[in-house]
């Protein structure tokens, strides 16, 4: 198993800290509670492992195909308002992604990051609707040449890292990583109101792999 780059610290961090309880509880402690404080060092220094994998997928391209951004479950398909940058209203298809959902996000399509913007914000549930405009979040729009694109990152109730990898004026390939966000969080996808929605809320996708919708 393959462990992204961002978790590299936080995953030292955790392995020292729990390293080091462990060895207390084994110094002072005995029987069945020494064994529960080893147990828990291991499960919390593994679930941190876990959380920072990154899987190794088929890179997919289609120029007329939207791929899922994140790992997770489908939570909002409807139309809304979209004042940033595009003014105009779009359907919006929400991907909540879980603590146990891989956390690395992909550009949905392919083309040039026409805007890039970080806004600070509120950290509520993120599968919540207001969470979309209300928490800290980015928004990244990206122009293929037919179509532009908006995508935001949304920090959630536990997240509260978004590590973003688009910048404005750059070239981007499908389904490359566009950033990384730390525990549970959301990503937004504002698509064209004539775009195909090949997805169903609960429905569960596969970053890289889903087809979203086709443009």
């Amino acid at each position: 198993m393959k462990i992204h780059r961002e978790g590299f610290r936080i995953i030292t961090v955790t392995a020292l800290f729990w390293g080091v309880v462990a060895l207390l509880a084994v110094v002072f402690l005995s029987g069945w509670a020494m064994w529960s404080v080893v147990g828990l060092a291991v499960v919390g220094t593994l679930f941190i492992v876990r959380f920072f994998r990154e899987p190794k997928r088929s890179l997919l391209q289609d120029d007329r195909a939207v791929y899922a951004p994140a790992d997770g479950t489908i939570v909002i398909i409807q139309e809304a308002e979209v004042a940033e940058y595009l003014g105009e209203r779009r359907m919006q298809v929400s991907i909540f992604m879980s603590i146990w959902n891989v956390h690395i996000n992909w550009f949905p399509v392919g083309g040039t990051v026409a805007y890039f913007k970080h806004h600070p914000g509120k950290y509520f549930i993120a599968s919540l609707p207001k969470a979309s405009e209300l928490n800290e979040h980015t928004t990244v729009v990206v122009d293929t040449g037919r179509e532009k694109i908006l995508f935001r990152q949304i920090a959630g109730f536990v997240a509260r890292r978004i590590v973003p990898y688009a910048k404005a004026g750059e070239q981007f390939g499908q389904n490359t990583q566009c950033g990384f966000i730390k525990f549970g969080s959301r990503v937004d996808l504002f698509l064209p109101l004539d775009a195909e929605i090949l997805v169903k809320n609960g429905q569960k996708v596969t970053g890289t792999q889903t087809v979203i919708a086709r443009l």
